[in-house]
């Protein structure tokens, strides 16, 4: 990422967030490992540039990198047990993230939905937001530590549960088109786009129950490329970036 050329004495438009990445934006496909150090490392210096604005930053993040429990039925695994481990893959990540930030001197803690005392704190809602306030990084671990429910309701979830302001979902394409850009170039990218247009449209945002959520609880969602030089500073300082999808 380049350096930001931010004034130390703008304002974010966001003072709490929370930040959605998947698992397989940490996989290097071209060298096969699931964690590329140097993709962490660009993540977590991207992470440190807003934190360093002043903005309370909760990030949930996937395992997909790993283990996908869908993906694993379809090899003859549990549903059940194939979500459970994926839980466990996004805890990984957790840890990375973490071991990544902290080594920028941020300070970052891990809270995960299932216990594991020796390397993360249980999801409590009110720890969760005195960390945000007094100023740490909070990674969530283990999704909703419940099968069938995806890493974005999860995002959905913690999002409502702390007050965020709203869900930034990165992902590899600049934003949410009218069809898939990989393999329609005429694909049309959305700037701006209402909860009820993309239900109506079939537009894939997020899952339904993650959708449903934002909606409800009035939470907006930017979704945009997290490959794009500085676009999570540039919507954190108010500039349009991505698709903006809200009431």
């Amino acid at each position: 990422m380049s350096p930001s050329n931010t004034s130390p004495h703008t304002t974010p438009r966001y003072k709490r967030i929370l930040l959605k990445l998947s698992g397989e934006v940490l996989q290097n496909k071209q060298t096969g490992m699931a964690i590329d150090p140097d993709i962490l490392r660009r993540m977590a210096e991207m992470i440190r540039e807003v934190h360093q604005q002043g903005v309370q930053i909760a990030i949930v993040i996937g395992g997909g990198n790993i283990f996908r429990g869908s993906t694993g039925e379809l090899r003859g695994i549990d549903r059940n047990t194939g979500d459970y481990m994926g839980m466990l893959g996004t805890i990984i990540n957790a840890l990375a993230l973490q071991d990544a930030l902290e080594k920028l001197g941020v300070d970052t803690r891990v809270q995960t939905s299932i216990e594991m005392k020796q390397v993360a704190e249980l999801f409590i809602r009110r720890r969760a937001t005195r960390h945000l306030e007094k100023g740490r990084v909070v990674i969530f671990g283990g999704g909703t530590g419940n099968p069938y429910f995806t890493t974005d309701t999860t995002a959905a979830l913690r999002a409502s549960e702390i007050g965020a302001e709203v869900l930034l979902k990165a992902t590899k394409v600049a934003g949410v088109y009218d069809t898939d850009p990989a393999r329609d170039p005429a694909a049309k990218l959305y700037t701006r786009i209402t909860y009820l247009e993309a239900l109506t449209k079939q537009l894939r945002v997020m899952d339904a129950a993650a959708f449903s959520l934002c909606m409800e609880n009035h939470i907006p969602i930017i979704v945009f490329s997290l490959f794009q030089d500085n676009t999570l500073r540039r919507i954190l300082n108010g500039e349009a970036a991505g698709t903006l999808v809200t009431d």
